[in-house]
């Protein structure tokens, strides 16, 4: 058994000190009045000592892109999930536009079958829609993937679904099944003549990147996300937003209609991309400062459901150029949750409400089952964390295979002091106890 004493335990909305008692991959016991007479001193196979550290449920990041298969140039899920792990983050979800995608039985279960000598932590897959692979879809088992990825507006391969045939049959199907929806939600059309009117003015085939904001402009994401809820309405379907960008889309959430904000979101604006260039270029965009701060605020209103990274590594080659050429997206995991403490520390949420984006929430809305809270009986996915002397984001503690982030030259309080998943310390105060240690493929409530 482990121990975890003396610490600050922050689940259900509230904080208590109190000790946590580990036996094998679960939670035995959380006591408040300590273990004095109730356990000899050699039950134990470690202790961690939490004193003045917060112990939060293992963050749960619902919007990963490991790269693997296909793309392991970028990442892998052996790479990745090692970063997680220093991150505080015990279980992913990782998104379908790998090579092969994951939009068939096959591609599905090569991926599993991967994960399972791979993945450092939890894992689960979304497997994806697309305008003609809804045989796949009915035959999915809701107690072994989260829900179904929708792109309603993407250029990645054939998953732009676009066809209004397939988006009602994929809707009513979701419904059906008891899945999530989960979208990413850009409007093509207006993309493409926003990039056209652009390159057309300045006369270049790539400009600069300041332009992404106003090419994947805030109508291009409200247009698609206001058919999506409408849909949404329509059939009765749970739907996610992924990576809300602007103000105008909170409007569209409420009742069935969910909406997710990520680290990037939060942390940057478009005052950014001046020092930050193409390093900060994802999809949708990081949009105005005002974009920015009324996503913050709707964290701490409940508008908001959960908080995930778009985790997107690139090489540093791949993220050379403007708006046609620098490929989109960024490597955030190992740092979303001292990033998302930060701003803890600078009263925009209370560490109540991070652990209820981070990890209640995504453990409710896709029905995972015995993790995201800290319960007698619940796996024993447990991070804790510490402030404590600052340090600073370089490219040596970066562990994603790019060996690059947005944040380098950030500094930071919060330590992340340990990630334990499914009762195995595998990451304590810099040092990765994780080599020989794969996590578990995460079930669902059906």
């Amino acid at each position: 058994m482990i121990l975890i004493k003396s610490g600050t335990v922050v689940n259900d909305g509230q904080k208590q000190h109190a000790d946590i008692i580990i036996d094998g991959d679960s939670i035995k016991e959380i006591t408040t009045e300590g273990i004095a007479g109730k356990y000899a001193a050699d039950s134990f196979d470690s202790i961690i000592d939490a004193e003045g550290a917060y112990v939060l449920p293992g963050i749960i990041d619902t919007h990963v892109h490991f790269r693997e298969p296909g793309l392991t140039h970028k990442a892998t899920m052996e790479s990745e999930s090692r970063a997680a792990a220093y991150g505080g983050v015990t279980t992913v979800f990782d998104m379908p536009n790998t090579q092969p995608q994951t939009t068939t039985a096959e591609a599905l279960h090569e991926k599993l079958a991967v994960a399972q000598e791979k993945m450092h932590v939890n894992y689960a897959f979304f497997p994806g829609a697309t305008n003609d692979n809804l045989d796949f879809l009915r035959q999915l088992d809701p107690r072994q993937v989260p829900g179904i990825k929708l792109f309603m507006g993407s250029s990645t391969g054939n998953m732009l679904v676009d066809k209004r045939e397939a988006l009602d049959t994929i809707f009513q199907l979701a419904k059906d099944k008891g899945l999530p929806l989960m979208a990413h939600c850009e409007d093509t059309a207006i993309i493409n003549r926003n990039m056209q009117r652009v390159k057309e003015e300045l006369g270049t085939d790539d400009p600069p990147i300041q332009y992404h904001p106003y090419i994947r402009s805030e109508e291009a994401c409200y247009r698609s996300a206001a058919l999506g809820a409408e849909l949404a309405r329509l059939h009765g379907t749970q739907f996610h937003i992924a990576h809300l960008t602007t103000a105008r889309e909170l409007s569209l959430l409420g009742g069935n209609i969910t909406g997710e904000a990520t680290v990037a979101h939060l942390l940057f604006s478009q005052q950014d991309y001046d020092e930050k260039g193409a390093l900060i270029k994802c999809n949708p965009a990081v949009k105005t400062l005002n974009d920015r701060d009324a996503l913050r605020l709707a964290l701490q209103s409940s508008t908001i459901t959960t908080i995930g990274t778009d985790h997107a590594p690139h090489t540093i080659d791949e993220k050379q150029g403007g708006c046609a050429k620098a490929m989109s997206g960024m490597p955030m995991i190992q740092f979303s949750l001292v990033a998302m403490l930060s701003l803890v520390d600078k009263e925009v949420l209370t560490i109540e409400r991070l652990v209820e984006l981070m990890a209640h929430n995504p453990a409710r809305l896709f029905r995972i089952s015995r993790r995201g809270f800290l319960r007698p009986g619940y796996k024993a996915d447990i991070t804790i964390v510490r402030r404590g002397e600052p340090w600073t984001v370089t490219p040596e503690c970066i562990q994603s295979k790019c060996r690059w982030s947005p944040l380098e030259g950030k500094q930071f309080h919060w330590h992340v002091a340990h990630t334990i998943v499914s009762g195995t310390p595998i990451y304590a105060d810099g040092t990765f106890l994780g080599a020989h240690h794969f996590g578990e493929p995460v079930e669902f409530d059906g």
